[in-house]
């Protein structure tokens, strides 16, 4: 009885799924956020440089 007392308050591994899917959730955001930066700069540079082809 005792060793399952001991395996229920034992919370630290619990913690650290916790943490690991924080992690997870930050990364997938940060991609996302890159992903529509880079759509955005590429259609930037896109332009600046159809711009500069038909003015020289």
């Amino acid at each position: 009885m005792q060793t399952l007392r001991k395996i229920f308050k034992n919370t630290k591994g619990a913690t650290a799924i916790e943490y690991g899917l924080i992690a997870a959730l930050i990364a997938v955001a940060a991609i996302a956020a890159m992903q529509g930066l880079g759509g955005s700069l590429n259609k930037t540079f896109n332009n600046v440089s159809t711009k500069l082809n038909t003015s020289g």
